[in-house]
């Protein structure tokens, strides 16, 4: 109790400045009109925008008093935070989210992609509660993991036996515990601003989090680098961990040169070509491996192949996942144990039965790769008509709306861009009732339709014409 009466004497007293604040400050901000060209003008902008969302949700603002007082920041899930709070949602349909102080929005961030085939799909639903009528916690093998299995093995050329996790980060690290395993190597490339779970996460800085692993951190989509370690390390490197397109980067695709470079380096050197495709399996029905037309050797997924349940694989030869086989024993490779008291929990398996057999095909896939590919290709035309620099990269249904007007090949592109466009882009579109990631991130789920695409755009336009860089 006594907590509570804190917290919310705390928030009281940040209430009162801050209207104090805006009182003061928001004329003067709506005084300048159109014009946000200098960097104290866009300052202002940014704190009005905050204060008007905050004062139009009391109701998430107290959720987010109480939540202070019991998780750290807030939140369990850092990407989730943003200032002042992160609006708090009361129920989800379709594409649609509402919170708690009556808000509705079109969802365009589809759950950082977990949410491929909209909120709470009718088979992924009802296949769910149809299982938990025969119980939920078993503790023994059954039927709906031996058809997943079979589905994703048809559905990935690449993968002839798979193993199943609890998410994409699970995913990894068997998939890298198998690769140094089965090879004997140590070391591990993987590429800066490479995120492949929270505890494989590779920024400016070292992530205090990460596994232990002998890194070998490279520039993405740089060809030089990639022969210059092999050149050097090549008889150790165990593995290259990859994201066909990285995604938490910012939706940067791999060139075809760079990713078949690390095929053919591989290859060469006896090390293993793990794809990171818990993103971008979206891509077609074969994943971005398909598309791209490289086999990597291991492979592992995530995110909406459990419909959007708690699921991650991975995946490759009978050969190297034959490590796993418990009558293995002997040879010059011994088996490996994978425990995991929720691996093959009935919910996630019979959500992911429903989601292959049910809503994913390559007619769905297409349609929607297709509309965020013209969305992207308009956000891009929008921007440069109007002079703001900005602009949009990815491929397919994912893409992410930078500060800076590009080219961006890397996320060292990203350096000199200025976020404070995007924060006030995000806001601007929550005022018009269109959810994206503060970060600008966009994933499209399989309910968003062309007309959705059609009013978000027409919001963006507003708004880059408002802020138009003066002539």
């Amino acid at each position: 109790m006594a907590a509570e009466v804190r917290a919310r004497a705390f928030w009281q007293t940040r209430i009162a400045s801050a209207r104090s604040w805006a009182a003061t400050t928001i004329p003067p901000i709506l005084a300048l009109g159109n014009s946000y060209t200098s960097s104290m003008n866009l300052d202002l902008a940014v704190a009005a925008a905050k204060q008007n969302y905050a004062d139009a949700r009391p109701n998430s603002a107290a959720w987010a008093r109480r939540a202070a007082e019991v998780l750290p920041g807030g939140n369990t899930r850092s990407v989730l935070a943003f200032e002042p709070f992160p609006f708090r949602v009361e129920r989800a349909e379709g594409k649609y989210l509402w919170d708690v102080d009556g808000h509705q929005y079109v969802d365009f961030l589809g759950n950082y992609t977990a949410g491929l085939l909209g909120h709470s799909p009718e088979p992924v639903e009802k296949a769910v509660r149809a299982v938990l009528d025969s119980g939920w916690s078993l503790g023994s093998v059954h039927r709906d993991e031996v058809q997943l299995a079979e589905l994703l093995t048809d559905r990935f050329p690449s993968i002839e036996q798979v193993r199943f996790t609890n998410s994409g980060t699970e995913a990894n690290l068997m998939a890298l515990a198998l690769a140094t395993h089965t090879t004997g190597r140590s070391k591990v490339v993987v590429f800066q601003h490479g995120y492949h779970g929270g505890v494989l996460a590779f920024g400016e800085t070292a992530n205090p989090v990460n596994v232990p692993h002998h890194w070998l951190v490279l520039p993405y989509n740089d060809e030089t680098a990639v022969v210059e370690a092999f050149r050097a390390h090549g008889a150790d490197i165990a593995c290259v961990l990859v994201e066909p397109m990285q995604g938490s980067a910012g939706c940067i695709p791999g060139t075809p040169e760079f990713l078949s470079l690390l095929r053919n380096q591989c290859s060469s050197s006896g090390s293993l070509l793990i794809f990171d495709e818990v993103m971008t399996s979206r891509f077609s029905l074969g994943g971005a491996q398909e598309v791209l037309e490289i086999a990597p050797d291991l492979t592992t997924l995530g995110k909406y192949l459990a419909g959007g349940f708690s699921f991650g694989a991975f995946g490759g030869s009978r050969k190297i996942m034959g490590t796993f086989d418990p009558k293995r024993s002997g040879g010059p490779v011994a088996s490996l144990a994978h425990a995991g008291t929720f691996n093959n929990n009935v919910i996630s398996m019979a959500a992911g039965v429903a989601t292959l057999r049910e809503m994913v095909n390559p007619a769905v896939l297409d349609r929607t790769n297709k509309l965020g590919e013209s969305l992207r290709k308009d956000l891009n035309e929008i921007f440069l008509q109007a002079g703001v620099g900005m602009c949009a990269t990815g491929q397919g249904s994912l893409m992410n709306i930078h500060g800076t007007a590009g080219p961006v090949r890397s996320a060292a592109d990203l350096a000199g861009g200025d976020d404070r466009l995007k924060e006030l882009l995000f806001f601007a579109l929550l005022d018009h009732g269109f959810y994206i990631a503060r970060r600008g991130f966009i994933a499209l789920s399989f309910e968003i339709t062309a007309a959705d695409v059609a009013n978000l755009l027409t919001s963006i336009k507003e708004w880059s014409t408002a802020h138009r860089a003066p002539v």
